[in-house]
Parts: structure tokens; C-alpha cells; sequence
């Protein structure tokens, strides 16, 4: 199960959203989100090794090497937001009429874009050990809520409540 041309044009909207928030709760500035380089693609752009059928969302690093050299001062990696299509409406029809996608949505966009900035400024290493991403998962899921009261209303409020630590709702995976 695919999004849809309006749910795709939703998520995209959503993720600016979600950058707007993000530039503000981490002081980046107006546009100052395009220093950290990442796509979103959706169920069916995505790769074998980026499906992942035990999340919403499964965060990917590349490596871009300029002319092919691993010493090059241009270097750089981006990320690769994968949303799992499948999962997410899944989610959204079993919790109607309380879940809807657009909330919950930012609440994965917000996410994966924090986790983006805190690999980005090495706060973590994207390849921790699997303590250490059960630690750093924990303070993703609180800035996130915290990023998102600014704008929570009924709908978000749901979304929140769902993704508590008083539900498990994810795993950590290697």
C-alpha cells in the first residue's frame, strides 16, 4: 500500500513544516536546515536494504565522495528518510478515527529530522553501539514532543499520548 498523490503532496508539506520547527528549536535561522543534506522517499522509490518493516521511518547515510576519492576535502553525507507507506497508513486505519495522517506525519518528520541534526553535529555517531541508539532514541522521542507542544492541538495531542513512554510502539535496530 503506496501513498497517494495528495498523501505525497501532504508529507511534503508536512516536512517543511517540520524544518521550519526544527530551524526554530535549534536556533539554525530561516533556511538553515539546507546544511544538512537529506531526502525523503517514500515505499516506492526506496531500495531492498531501505525497507524496514518494523518502522514508520528507517534513517539511511550515504557517503558522496568527490572524483571517487575517500581523502577529498568535499566529502560529505547525507541522509535518506525512507517512510514505510505500508506502515504508516496501516497505523492510520487501525487508530481511526483518532490517528490521522497529517499529525502523525509531522510527529515522524520531526523525528527523523532531529535525528538528522544530532548525526549531523556528531552529538551521536550513526553507527553507536546498540546501547548507546537506545539512550539517544529515548532523547529524540523527548525533544520531539518538546518541538511539538508549540503546535500540539487534539489531533497532535493523540499522536503524543501514542508515542509516551508509557506505550512501546518502536524498536531500536541495528
Amino acid at each position: 500500500m503506496d501513498f497517494s498523490p495528495s498523501e505525497i503532496n501532504l508529507i511534503k508539506r508536512v516536512f517543511q513544516r517540520a524544518e521550519g520547527l526544527a530551524e526554530d528549536y535549534f536556533r539554525l535561522g530561516k533556511g538553515g536546515f539546507r546544511a544538512h543534506r537529506y531526502e525523503v522517499e517514500t515505499l516506492a522509490r526506496l531500495e531492498s536494504h531501505e525497507i524496514d518493516s518494523r518502522a514508520f521511518a528507517h534513517l539511511c547515510r550515504y557517503l558522496y565522495q568527490k572524483d571517487g576519492n575517500a581523502d577529498h576535502p568535499g566529502n560529505f553525507y547525507f541522509f535518506k528518510i525512507c517512510l514505510q507507506d505500508d506502515r504508516i497508513l496501516a497505523a492510520v486505519k487501525r487508530s481511526e478515527p483518532f490517528i490521522k495522517l497529517a499529525p502523525l506525519m509531522l510527529y515522524i518528520a520531526v523525528h527523523e529530522l532531529v535525528h538528522v541534526i544530532r548525526f549531523n553535529s556528531r552529538e551521536i555517531d550513526f553507527d553507536a553501539p546498540l546501547g548507546e541508539k537506545i539512550i539517544e532514541e529515548d532523547k529524540v522521542h523527548s525533544i520531539t514532543g518538546n518541538m511539538l507542544q508549540s503546535v500540539a492541538d487534539t489531533d497532535m495531542n493523540l499522536v503524543l499520548e501514542c508515542f509516551s513512554s508509557r506505550y512501546q510502539i518502536g524498536d531500536i535496530y541495528n
